[in-house]
């Protein structure tokens, strides 16, 4: 522990962010840079507890995390930082997480929820600290590529290049196979490159990554759709093991009268398009769905809502509003929901601070349902019947939403975005090679073991728990690799 009472002088601070005005005129990254003096500060707030909850991730379920999924050795790299160690902090930060440049940007941080400290002060600033010791080894050229020694000769594919196939894919080259990544997007990256927008994840952030991976001798095949363009079964009979890591991208529809509308999107038709369009030609292209002078509804509440917030009022829409059928959070953690679970209190997020910023509210409302879209003579979308709700007992005793009665409404809108989450993976590889499936159509695979119905093939992150976190997507692809390892090889020196 560097300074004993470090908790006790020092306050949390923040990294600042820039203006919220000033930054929706750019696709930049909305954080900054603290100085290596307040670092140093934050990081002597960590109190090197008997029992750091903040590095054991414990559950497989986003509802009861506690700490750290990767299992990130967080006191000993926060003392490092306190005490200027730079180096060593990289090296400590790199045993356990793969990515700490993306974890360290678009975590949502259960590790923070789960600091001792934040019993009864602010938590330590464990994030931040992340971000800047892997930033500053690229900076000072600390972070090399390492090619494996020698080879086994055995051969692994890995489809999907998201955070658990660029994950497995690193860990299984460490040990020496020959690694194939196949990704059906033009770019490698998966939800990194086109379902985290650039003001969240800059993309020269993420093929740094993927140059340093190809230059440790991983190969990606871009625009190759497995299941389509070459089979799965013929994937199978070409390499020694394949690791569907394909995540969770068949997104939840909202199937009400008027749905057809033109102007109703999924989010990540929304996101996925606009990223592309603006690596591709920085928008000039105009292939991206505008929300430019729209009236935009943002239906869901989560993240992926907060993109299409702050995304909308890039393309300078003419209102944005986002609606959401749960209640609003409380403000400090409820019943239930103790320490050090994740709290699941109310947040302003990056895009909620832009739309309050530019248009005086926050965009959020709560117990709001979406009855119809209607459209006008041309078939496009011109508002939405929304109603409020209340939460009931049903007979079973189960909440659902009630109707309130008398209170219907008409919002205008021409762009419907639905964000409401994702209900499993798509099934054509899955199908292709057989592979059972659990209750929730996830390729089927115990926890741990990865393996699934079909001998040589494994399955990890999203494509097996259903969606989730990138924390728990890189805990995923390192648990893969190691189980392949295990396989090909009858032992592995793999860490967990």
């Amino acid at each position: 522990m560097g300074k004993p009472t470090g908790f006790l002088e020092q306050d949390r601070q923040n990294a600042t962010d820039r203006d919220p005005i000033l930054r929706l005129g750019d696709w930049n990254e909305v954080h900054e840079e603290m100085p290596e003096n307040e670092i140093k500060a934050q990081a002597a707030r960590c109190m090197d507890c008997g029992v750091p909850f903040c590095h054991a991730g414990d559950s497989q379920h986003f509802t009861g995390i506690a700490g750290c999924p990767v299992n990130n050795l967080i006191p000993e790299w926060n003392h490092l930082v306190y005490k200027g160690r730079w180096k060593d902090a990289f090296g400590r930060l790199m045993k356990t997480n793969n990515f700490p440049e993306f974890t360290g940007r678009v975590c949502p941080a259960p590790c923070e929820s789960s600091c001792v400290l934040g019993i009864n002060q602010k938590p330590v600033t464990i994030k931040h600290h992340e971000v800047s010791i892997i930033d500053r080894a690229f900076e000072m050229g600390w972070v090399e590529a390492k090619p494996p020694a020698k080879r086994t000769g055995k051969k692994v594919a890995v489809v999907g290049s998201g955070p658990a196939g660029l994950a497995c894919a690193d860990q299984l080259n460490q040990a020496g196979h020959t690694v194939v990544v196949y990704e059906r997007a033009d770019r490698p990256g998966g939800l990194l490159m086109y379902g985290i927008p650039n003001m969240k994840l800059e993309k020269d952030v993420v093929l740094r990554r993927i140059k340093l991976l190809e230059d440790e001798g991983i190969q990606f095949r871009c625009g190759v759709e497995i299941g389509k363009d070459i089979t799965a079964t013929r994937l199978k009979d070409d390499y020694d093991s394949v690791v569907i890591c394909t995540g969770a991208t068949k997104p939840r529809d909202l199937p009400v009268p008027g749905r057809e509308l033109k102007g109703v999107h999924f989010a990540m038709e929304f996101l996925g398009a606009n990223t592309k369009s603006l690596l591709d030609s920085k928008h000039a292209d105009g292939n991206y769905i505008s929300a430019k002078g729209k009236n935009v509804v943002v239906i869901g509440g989560g993240d992926t809502g907060t993109d299409c917030v702050g995304t909308s009022l890039r393309h300078e829409c003419e209102s944005v509003i986002q609606l959401e059928i749960m209640p609003r959070p409380s403000e400090e953690r409820a019943p239930g929901n103790e320490w050090p679970q994740y709290a699941r209190v109310l947040k302003v997020d990056y895009g909620q601070e832009e739309a309050i910023a530019k248009q005086g509210e926050d965009p959020r409302q709560y117990l709001v349902m979406t009855k119809e879209f209607l459209g006008d003579a041309d078939g496009n979308l011109r508002a939405l019947k929304t109603v409020e709700v209340e939460w009931k007992k049903n007979p079973e005793g189960r909440f659902i939403p009630a109707e309130v009665p008398g209170s219907e409404k008409e919002v205008p809108a021409q762009l419907a975005l639905l964000a409401m989450g994702f209900l499993g993976p798509e099934q054509t590889i899955i199908e292709q090679l057989g592979v059972e499936t659990d209750e929730r159509s996830n390729a089927k695979a115990a926890y741990g073991k990865y393996a699934t119905s079909v001998d040589g093939i494994f399955a990890a992150g999203d494509a097996r728990r259903g969606q989730s976190l990138i924390v728990w997507a890189i805990n995923e692809g390192r648990g893969a690799a190691r189980a392949v390892d295990m396989h090909l090889m009858g032992e592995t020196t793999l860490p967990l």
